[in-house]
């Protein structure tokens, strides 16, 4: 059972400025008004194995997740990925220059590991709501990516 959704913003600055706002995990919480907080997990720089704990609220519930980079291409595309609750979570951010600034593609996908009957039916009659107002936090996502890039 697989759900997902693409949406794309375009961004007035180059990839590499766009690059340096989604690679900056610790600085996240600062640029994305759905993140609280931000754990690292791992050191280093942003790359394949990066790993943190991201706290969310959504629909007034507190969730922290773990996320690691399970692929990066800067300034091209990185993955990011997620386990919670029976599902794998991926997150594919493309970048691509265009008319002197940046198309940002955000991909988002959620598999339910080990459908139960229970959690097909859920899905069937909430899985357009849960993907709907994933859809409208993706964009806002975007949308404050694309500002900050453009401040740099």
């Amino acid at each position: 059972m697989d759900h997902s959704t693409s949406l794309t913003q375009h961004v007035n600055a180059s990839p590499e400025k766009v690059w340096a706002v989604i690679s900056d995990i610790p600085g996240s919480a600062a640029t994305l008004s759905g993140v609280e907080s931000i754990q690292m997990v791992s050191e280093g720089t942003y790359g394949e194995g990066t790993r943190w704990k991201e706290t969310r609220s959504m629909m007034g519930r507190r969730e922290t997740v773990e996320l690691w980079v399970s692929q990066a291409d800067p300034p091209r595309s990185t993955t990011v990925k997620a386990l919670q609750g029976g599902a794998d979570y991926t997150s594919r951010f493309t970048l691509a220059e265009r008319d002197g600034g940046t198309d940002l593609t955000l991909t988002f996908g959620a598999e339910v590991l080990r459908p139960t009957v229970l959690s097909r039916i859920m899905m069937a009659f909430f899985g357009k709501i849960g993907m709907s107002m994933t859809r409208k936090a993706l964009a806002k996502d975007l949308a404050e990516i694309a500002a900050k890039a453009e401040s740099l």
